[in-house]
């Protein structure tokens, strides 16, 4: 067993898919069974079991799991301190965005970081909130894009912008002719929505129990551009960021502010060591100022 196979193991553990976990890593999918088949035998142990088209990881390996992700940690720390003896600065970021919030950032920052920093390697992941957050703390991360506050301690945030959380119907909706529709209006609403693992998806959920409502959910996509592209060809309604109405333009398509009250989305940076981390903090801060 060696810090490459761990690499693949995390990669594999934490994505639950050999596609996803492969294109994570820039390796072929036979290549990375190939590694796990090798790592199973070299430690006389079961990793993982098939479920449909997941990888379903077994006790075996969850203990080493919580081994491994100390252990790379530890490992990309001590390459960090020895680059300040060869007069390296770190050459590769990786950055964990929302979908909900990727596209409002991401094409500037990587055009931005381009012309600031041509040498760093940036590597993005669209991940949902708990995913950004997890992997923060775990280290495999170095910066996440999200709503704040993080949910989990031992995470920092620094704001970036504000949004707002609209309501998103089709030409035909009930409510087409509404300019804007009050949160006890939308409750009434079935809607066609993000999954729960979202933070979007939680954020409604939790205005709603506010009031003592619930969601009026018919039907779930995981994706935002697929749930655009389905609401004019339905009654159902959504709710998303509003900055997504510049970045996903469509006439056939409504956007109503919900007030009553009005539904704030702060959006920033998040990250753990602030610290060590100081530097990249800044840099992204700067370049993502009035994005």
């Amino acid at each position: 067993m060696d810090f490459r196979q761990l690499r693949y193991f995390v990669a594999l553990y934490e994505e639950g898919h050999v596609g996803r976990a492969a294109e994570r890593l820039s390796l072929s999918q036979p290549a990375l069974s190939q590694q796990i088949r090798q790592l199973e035998r070299d430690l006389d142990v079961s990793l993982f079991q098939r479920s449909g088209k997941r990888l379903l990881p077994t006790l075996a390996a969850q203990t080493l799991y919580s081994h491994a992700v100390p252990l790379l940690d530890g490992l990309e720390r001590a390459r960090e301190a020895l680059r300040s003896f060869r007069g390296q600065a770190p050459r590769n970021l990786a950055i964990g965005v929302l979908q909900t919030v990727n596209a409002s950032v991401v094409p500037l920052l990587l055009e931005r970081l381009r012309e600031a920093q041509p040498q760093m390697v940036v590597q993005i992941y669209e991940l949902s909130g708990f995913d950004i957050e997890r992997r923060l703390l775990t280290g495999n991360l170095d910066v996440g894009i999200g709503f704040l506050p993080p949910r989990q301690p031992g995470l920092h945030a620094l704001p970036l912008y504000e949004d707002e959380l609209q309501l998103v119907v089709g030409l035909e909706h009930p409510l087409k002719a509404f300019r804007k529709v009050s949160l006890a209006q939308a409750a009434e609403l079935p809607m066609l929505l993000l999954g729960e693992e979202f933070r979007i998806r939680q954020l409604w959920q939790e205005q709603l129990a506010a009031i003592g409502r619930r969601p009026q959910v018919q039907a779930e996509l995981n994706h935002m551009g697929g749930i655009l592209d389905s609401l004019p060809h339905s009654t159902l309604a959504t709710v998303l960021p509003g900055r997504a109405r510049q970045l996903h333009s469509n006439q056939n398509l409504l956007w109503k502010p919900i007030s009553e009250p009005r539904i704030p989305l702060h959006v920033g940076l998040v990250y753990r060591d602030a610290q060590r981390q100081q530097a990249v903090i800044e840099l992204l801060r700067s370049l993502l100022e009035g994005a």
